[in-house]
Order: C-alpha cells, then structure tokens, then sequence
C-alpha cells in the first residue's frame, strides 16, 4: 500500500489521493486552490501553516486506508 510521507509535494499528494482533501481542510490548509502546492512538500507547508506534521502524516495515510 502507497504511503504518504514528509517529503512528497502536496500537489502530488492531492493528485494521486483525492480523498485526502478533507485531511487537508480539517487542517486548515487550502493546498487545492494554493499554487505553491506544486513546489511546496509536506513538511514545509505543515511548517507554515503552524500544523504538527506528524499529526498531519497520521491522518492523512489514515484517508487512505478507508
């Protein structure tokens, strides 16, 4: 199974695992609409956005599983 981690960029992720973006809203992270997704990877915009990372990871390979 596909695992989603830190490094991958967040546009990749929207892109490959569309169910994701309700993990991305309950975060308050607007990536679907934001152009530096396609540049920005996960821990960066956790960063500055001021999201737990690892919180975000959690929920976001959760998505994936249902």
């Amino acid at each position: 199974m596909a695992e989603i981690h830190k490094g991958m960029k967040i546009e990749d992720v929207l892109r490959k695992f569309p169910r994701t973006i309700p993990v991305f809203e309950r975060f308050g992270i607007d990536c679907a609409e934001c152009q530096l997704s396609e540049f920005e990877n996960l821990e960066h915009g956790a960063k500055v956005h001021g999201i737990d990372l690892e919180a975000l990871l959690k929920e976001l390979n959760e998505s994936l599983k249902q």
